[in-house]
């Protein structure tokens, strides 16, 4: 294979460096709005969005999501009459052109409902984000080819992934192994690089610090061995997401007014759900903290497995828009929470809570996403346990991927 002039390699470079810069730019703009309308919506003005819906009123609960879901669906039936809005992911690896003007308004839209309660993920706005500033501010190299502009388009996408949740190694795999699906140095290198700086630069709103609070209990290696009965569950749960989503997103991309009630009664039934169930709104963070924290019941845990991937398919059936990252990290987590609980109160034994309910995460989203050492690094980067913990995050990723392959004969099936 030829070596890249040596004009262009400089060209290249000073496109990661903006990419990089630019990216973190969308996600501390992504989340600096998403705070915002969390706190608008449940009046609130410290803590997390699980404190402000605890806190917030009954009517408040309800109507908050409702009246952000139908704003959402008044933007969206808009910005879709106005504009085409192809996927990120297929855009990129098609090597299309970048919407940037439309990207940008949808990712705003998408902030909205996720901040107003909806269960999606938060990371779909800066990713896009982050791919139309990266496209705009790299324009001007001229000398770039059409094979640097999707290995730059990608790094984007997967460092506003890391900026906005503080986990630079999975920002930079997410680009090499979910978008581009390669281990070429040049683009790893690049993706290394534009996921650290945008790290940095979102720091100033995630202050680098992990997203969840990982418990200070003595955990057992014993947990290893376990953690394989898990690997059955996380595909179980894993496939039924993946083909619930599937189901429920609309063959064609709802244009027409109906987006307005159909978001809006979908954020009336999300808040109706909070009045019993409080972690369910947003993208999922609320469940994976009362999961490390065992603050959940095996009842509630029970409910929450069921009713979390089930608001996110309402969601993409009225016409929305977000990640599928964190809801399957969620319902993952809930997974494992419930197993623990379960086989703590029949069989006796001490599992800890925690470990299992952040392993069974990894396997649901390695099934989901296929690829279980990416899984298991997010996974760990989000709470930073004990760095033995991520192989027992492997090892459940590792497992439930491998039965999936066997079980379907594929290997990645992305759910978003």
């Amino acid at each position: 294979m030829a070596r890249p002039p040596a004009r262009r390699n400089v060209d290249f470079f000073c496109a990661v460096i903006i990419v990089g810069l630019l990216a973190g730019v969308a996600g501390l703009a992504t989340t600096t709005v998403l705070r915002f309308i969390e706190h608008v919506t449940y009046h609130y003005t410290f803590g997390t969005l699980l404190t402000g819906i605890t806190g917030s009123s009954p009517v408040r609960r309800a109507l908050g999501p409702m009246v952000g879901g139908a704003l959402a669906g008044l933007g969206w039936w808009a910005l879709r009459r106005a504009a085409t809005m192809p996927p990120l992911a297929e855009t990129i690896a098609r090597r299309e052109r970048i919407p940037r003007l439309a990207w940008g308004v949808d990712a705003l839209l998408q902030v909205l409902l996720v901040g107003s309660g909806a269960s999606l993920g938060r990371e779909g706005a800066p990713r896009q984000f982050a791919a139309a500033l990266g496209d705009w501010g790299t324009a001007w190299l001229r000398r770039l080819t059409a094979g640097d502009r999707q290995i730059l388009l990608a790094c984007a996408a997967g460092a506003g992934l890391g900026a906005v949740y503080a986990v630079p190694l999975a920002g930079a795999l997410f680009t090499a192994r979910i978008m581009l699906t390669t281990w070429q140095p040049r683009a790893l290198g690049a993706a290394l690089i534009t996921s650290s700086l945008a790290v940095a630069v979102c720091s100033a709103a995630t202050h680098d610090e992990p997203i969840l609070d990982w418990p200070d209990a003595n955990v057992s290696f014993e947990l290893t061995g376990q953690a394989l009965i898990l690997a059955p569950v996380a595909l179980a749960v894993g496939l039924a997401f993946t083909r619930l989503m599937a189901a429920a997103r609309p063959a064609r991309q709802l244009r027409t007014w109906v987006l307005v009630p159909a978001l809006g009664g979908a954020g009336l039934v999300m808040g109706i759900c909070s009045h019993w169930w409080p972690e369910l709104p947003g993208n999922g963070r609320s469940i994976l903290t009362v999961s490390l924290a065992s603050g959940l019941t095996l009842s509630a845990a029970i409910a929450i497995l069921a009713l979390k991937p089930l608001l996110t398919a309402l969601f993409l059936r009225a016409g929305g828009a977000g990640g599928m990252l964190t809801p399957s990290l969620a319902t993952g987590a809930a997974a494992g929470l419930a197993l623990v609980l379960a086989m703590n109160a029949v069989a006796g034994t001490h599992l800890h809570g925690p470990t299992v309910s952040l392993a069974g995460a990894a396997g649901v989203l390695a099934v989901t996403q296929g690829s279980p050492i990416w899984a298991a690094i997010f996974v760990w980067e989000l709470a930073r346990p004990p760095v033995w913990l991520f192989f027992l995050f492997l090892v459940t990723a590792t497992g439930a991927h491998a039965l999936k392959v066997v079980a379907t004969g594929r290997g990645p099936t992305r759910s978003g």
